[in-house]
């Protein structure tokens, strides 16, 4: 079957049960081109809160982004097209070397970046995205009373929070990394820009410290994808230093303007593991009422870890409407 006529039966089956389509900028573009909605993973997230309307969601992402969908969505069905997408950078944090820390640390509070596991979640004191990270820093400091701050698990995202945030930061685990940012090196982004000397450099934050501070923007996806729409008009060419499903975005709705990629290895294995054919597997077993097939793809946080790492993300929130 073609991919127009893969992605026809999987609008069809959508429309048909009252199904929400979630799907990351990550995302193969045949992907992104079937779902309700675009985004970042707590974009998406919040979005599965506040505008899903339907019982049953599909989140086109990696484990943690349907984690975080639902602790937001306890009343609700999240689906994953994929359960093996996982999120290597979330992994290198866990539940128990967040208490290790805390007992030697004490006095210190926990900031996770939204890239983590529900259960390491559930043991923060708030959450931050990579865009919010330098304000929730600041925040938590402010309140907390202190000089330093816990904050896992990226370690260049820590790097770029210190630098701009003026607070010291103890790393944890030590050595978490995207392993796709994290290959992106300078030779990589001269090597693009030599090629094309009047693009902007657009980076994101998990890149290491020689690409941020080269860079003309260092930003989330979303911020990336933002600072493109608005300066459009005045920049014709862009090189995207994250994974390329968001070059792809780009390419789609801003088709003015040229993008490029500066390494080839600027793809997230995880994220492309979710196929069409398996959102279809989904919605073919909701359309034959086959429910216990469906749970095969449900992503269910426990009530009592999804309580518990709530109240981490409802401080972000809280935090970021008083900024």
């Amino acid at each position: 079957m073609s991919i127009r006529k893969l992605q026809k039966s999987v609008i069809n089956l959508k429309e048909k049960n009252n199904v929400t389509i979630l799907a990351h900028y990550y995302q193969n573009i045949e992907i992104q081109e079937i779902a309700d909605y675009l985004g970042d993973s707590l974009g998406l997230s919040q979005i599965a809160h506040q505008k899903a309307t339907t019982r049953y969601i599909i989140f086109a992402g990696v484990v943690f982004m349907a984690e975080t969908a639902s602790i937001l969505n306890q009343d609700k069905h999240i689906l994953v097209p994929e359960r093996q997408a996982c999120c290597p950078l979330a992994d290198f944090l866990t539940p128990t070397i967040i208490k290790k820390f805390k007992q030697e640390y004490p006095s210190l509070p926990v900031v996770t970046y939204v890239n983590t596991t529900a259960a390491a979640k559930a043991e923060s004191d708030v959450c931050c995205t990579s865009s919010n990270s330098i304000n929730i820093v600041k925040k938590i400091k402010e309140e907390f009373e202190v000089t330093k701050i816990l904050f896992g698990p990226d370690n260049n995202l820590a790097e770029y929070v210190a630098q701009n945030s003026g607070v010291e930061i103890v790393k944890i685990p030590g050595e978490g990394h995207c392993y796709v940012h994290s290959h992106l090196t300078l030779e990589n982004i001269k090597g693009s820009q030599a090629a094309h000397p009047q693009a902007k450099v657009l980076v994101h934050p998990e890149c290491i410290k020689e690409v941020r501070e080269y860079a003309d923007f260092v930003g989330s996806t979303a911020g990336m994808y933002n600072f493109v729409k608005e300066n459009r008009d005045i920049y014709e060419e862009y090189i995207i230093g994250t994974e390329k499903g968001l070059l792809s975005r780009l390419s789609v709705d801003f088709p003015n303007n040229r993008f490029y990629l500066p390494s080839e290895k600027l793809v997230c294995m995880d994220m492309k593991k979710n196929e069409l054919q398996n959102i279809k597997a989904i919605l073919k077993h909701l359309d034959a009422e086959d429910y216990d097939k469906l749970k095969q793809f449900e992503i269910k946080v426990p009530a009592d870890i999804a309580e518990r790492a709530l109240r981490p993300i409802k401080k972000m929130l809280e935090y970021s409407k008083k900024s």
